[in-house]
């Protein structure tokens, strides 16, 4: 008896709870009253269960009616995202979408582009993976992500199609304990070179044995931004860091700026771009978040020749 109970039925049960009545519930789904009342009696027949108590002049649900109620929500909720996702992959949707963004990109445009993304795709399964430098490349090339979010390298492979996003102002800082913290005016390379400079690294194959931003032979490699920027303010040593990330330490004083000779602060920026492989472009999913995240501009500064640092 219970296989015969189809989503019909339960789409009349709903409407029926919701506008209080028969009536009311039959003008929601533009079908007669005698056939909302004669469906939900067969309903209760197949179920064995009392949905309504009609007692009185309009129907009430029982108390097994209401705990049923969720449960049929919930089997046509699940249907109706069943049906949807089932029509957008036959138009081409992705069936998932794996995206690695560079650890430099400002967290707070990234997590307003994954929400509208949650809103426009929400059947859509999102993987985001955090990675630097040649590590964000690697994934795409390997066809593991759809497209990935660069900032670290000066080129991308000849394989690989590059839009440009936005653009991330950085700046070079220490602890004001730092001994650099305490000289005035912008400071020789050769001065720096005397003092550990904290330096992002990552694994990858990509960019081993290349240098961005590197002014110290004695350096501490970071394959995390959280662990350099506490180091930072630990007085561990000097280093770039996204000023998005820092704002709060150099209001507080916990964090200072410092100069560096020949390299203006209106230059520290990095360009992030949008990468993905020619021969494999993103589906509708993949280009709609690209484009998501080309719109958040609105904050960034746009670079002349930028002095890209790590």
């Amino acid at each position: 008896m219970l296989d015969s109970v189809s989503l019909d039925h339960l789409r009349m049960f709903i409407a029926a709870a919701d506008e209080g009545s028969f009536s009311a519930g039959g003008r929601r789904l533009r079908r007669a009253q005698s056939v909302i009342s004669q469906t939900l009696a067969n309903l209760e027949t197949q179920l064995g269960v009392k949905l309504f108590d009609r007692s009185s002049r309009s129907p009430v649900l029982t108390a097994q009616g209401l705990a049923l109620l969720a449960e049929a929500r919930a089997v046509v909720s699940r249907m109706d995202a069943f049906k949807a996702r089932a029509k957008g992959l036959s138009g081409g949707l992705e069936p998932e979408l794996s995206v690695v963004v560079d650890v430099m990109f400002p967290l707070e445009q990234l997590t307003c582009a994954v929400a509208a993304f949650q809103t426009e795709f929400a059947t859509t399964p999102l993987t985001l993976y955090v990675e630097a430098l040649g590590a964000v490349l690697q994934p795409v090339m390997d066809g593991r992500c759809a497209f990935g979010v660069m900032g670290s390298l000066p080129t991308a492979p000849a394989q690989l199609t590059r839009e440009r996003l936005l653009a991330v102002g950085m700046a070079f800082v220490a602890s004001p304990t730092h001994p650099l913290a305490s000289l005035k005016g912008p400071i020789p390379a050769h001065v720096l070179a005397q003092y550990r400079q904290l330096v992002l690294t990552d694994r990858s194959e990509l960019s081993k044995g290349k240098d961005f931003g590197v002014f110290s032979s004695n350096t501490w490699r970071l394959a995390d931004l959280g662990a350099k920027h506490a180091f930072l303010r630990a007085g561990l040593g000097w280093g770039a860091m996204p000023v998005g990330v820092i704002e709060t330490d150099l209001a507080n004083g916990s964090l200072v700026k410092i100069r560096i000779e020949d390299i203006p602060d209106t230059n520290l920026v990095m360009a992030m771009s949008a990468v993905f492989r020619t021969d494999r472009p993103p589906g509708p999913a993949g280009r709609w978040l690209i484009e998501r995240l080309k719109s958040s501009t609105a904050t960034h500064a746009r670079p002349a020749k930028a002095k890209r640092v790590r």
